[in-house]
């Protein structure tokens, strides 16, 4: 095994241990959060069988919920930033998240042996602590993906093990979940009884990859700045930040769209194609052709610029949806939009992580202080934001289309299909597109400009380095940090 510096100084078994073991966190936690994003709505709906007026209250408690607590993000952000530890800032937060979320996923699935208004007010309770406790995993857990390196070839090389791991987690729960759910309902006598084993389970996998993670990795960027970013300026680390704010902007518009249509598959297969069965083989596909995507970014981000890849994986997704809308339910036409979109998807789930990651240097740069927490709140701002508004939407399409009440695909009228088909294909096409406008046009950190950004930096910590009677030599790293940061 060597131990010769990589591009940024850091042995190659250093590098190899944040790549895999970062990345490997990452499977666990997606199941964990795929179940509750992707499939709540099932559960409420097809096991426990709730109400359109408690489905109806349900929405309006996900939505303004979701909005809260993506707002409250940024606030975790400041927290782990300002976090001293012998364990560095972001590892204590990412274990007490985790054991968090855990209890709370196991907590959503039980049996509560209430209805009504009563179990309207239990699951605000559950679910907010679920949503708090997620915060606190997420924030800490991808804010420390910057610190990992400065690197952008070797953040790729990150975020591409962390984006395969992740989709290899989430497609393993969304093919098995029907066949394993049944499987354990004959075994255990209900629904109820298997979907809430199956989150056992889940659990577990999640707590023990997430332990890889903090054994595993190190970081590598520390950054000391004169003092803890004061409460006061939490909102000016944001709102000054141009690009992460477009990022953010263009992101929420294309997983708004994105998350429609994945909560809508299962009832798609299930009322309008009409065969459930054929969702777990579907949703097999789609996972193979994300991750194979997320494999071959590598390849052609050698050969494309960002903004061509961006521009490439826009396409796809759009053309993914224009087959769908005309595949009239046949599943040759339904395979091959979705190996379109998900495609395209997996570039710009990558894209986006990339992006973020790329405005710590930039704000930084500008604002002189080094956030990666706060800047990092921003992702699961976009995912939350993104899934209040699709389970708004998704609700609605349920209820409007008559979904919600139909016990089989003849319940569900003409006019309700057609309902139902223009808000999963033809609102997420238009959202797409919007998305890719408003990136296009505003954001502006390529390649050369980062480098540029990089660079400066780089001059400014060295002189800093000599003023305090540090080695210079020592490149990006500074005193700061715990631990991990000297090894």
């Amino acid at each position: 095994m060597s131990n010769s510096p990589g591009v940024d100084g850091a042995p190659e078994p250093l590098r190899r241990r944040n790549v895999w073991g970062f990345g490997l966190g990452t499977l666990g936690r997606d199941m964990v959060a795929a179940m509750v994003t992707l499939f709540l709505l099932v559960y409420l709906t097809e096991v426990v069988e709730v109400s359109n007026q408690t489905l109806g209250a349900i929405t309006v408690v996900l939505v303004l919920m979701r909005l809260f607590d993506a707002v409250n993000d940024p606030v975790m952000g400041f927290i782990v930033d300002n976090t001293r530890s012998r364990w560095g800032k972001f590892k204590p937060w990412i274990a007490i998240g985790a054991l968090a979320w855990a209890a709370a996923t196991v907590l959503m699935f039980s049996d509560w042996g209430v209805d009504g208004v009563a179990f309207v007010v239990v699951f605000v309770g559950v679910y907010l602590v679920w949503e708090v406790a997620y915060t606190v995993n997420d924030i800490s857990y991808y804010g420390m993906l910057p610190s990992l390196s400065r690197n952008q070839g070797e953040r790729e090389r990150i975020g591409v093990v962390a984006r395969v791991c992740a989709n290899i987690g989430l497609f393993a729960l969304v093919v098995a979940l029907v066949p394993v759910t049944e499987a354990l309902e004959d075994a255990l006598g209900s629904a109820q009884r298997a979907w809430f084993a199956l989150a056992v389970v889940l659990v577990v996998i999640m707590l023990a990859f997430q332990a890889i993670t903090l054994l595993a990795t190190r970081q590598r960027i520390a950054v000391e700045t004169v003092s803890p970013t004061p409460l006061r300026e939490l909102l000016g680390v944001i709102a000054r930040n141009d690009q992460l704010l477009w990022v953010t902007l263009a992101m929420v518009i294309f997983m708004t769209g994105y998350t429609v249509t994945t909560s809508l598959g299962l009832y798609y297969f299930t009322y309008i194609f009409g065969d459930a069965g054929m969702y777990s083989v579907f949703a097999a596909i789609l996972g193979v052709t994300q991750i194979g995507g997320l494999l071959v970014f590598p390849l052609v981000s050698a050969r494309l610029s960002r903004r061509r890849v961006h521009l490439v994986a826009t396409a796809l997704c759009v053309a993914g949806y224009a087959v769908f809308l005309l595949a009239d339910s046949t599943m040759v036409g339904i395979g091959v939009a979705g190996v379109l979109l998900f495609g395209g998807q997996a570039f710009i789930q990558l894209l986006m992580m990339m992006f973020i990651a790329d405005s710590v240097e930039y704000g930084q740069w500008k604002l002189g202080r080094r956030n990666e927490s706060v800047t990092f709140s921003l992702q699961p701002f976009i995912y939350k934001a993104s899934s209040a508004l699709g389970a708004g939407a998704v609700g609605l399409t349920l209820i409007l289309s008559g979904v919600n009440d139909a016990d089989a695909p003849a319940d569900v009228t003409a006019g309700g299909a057609a309902l139902f088909k223009a808000a999963m294909m033809g609102l997420p096409m238009l959202l797409v597109i919007l998305s890719w406008l408003v990136l296009s046009r505003r954001y502006r950190l390529d390649e050369a400009t980062y480098a540029g950004i990089v660079s400066d930096l780089a001059d400014r910590e060295k002189a800093l380095a000599s003023d305090v009677g540090l080695d210079p030599t020592t490149g990006p790293v500074a005193a700061a940090g715990g631990p991990d940061d000297a090894r």
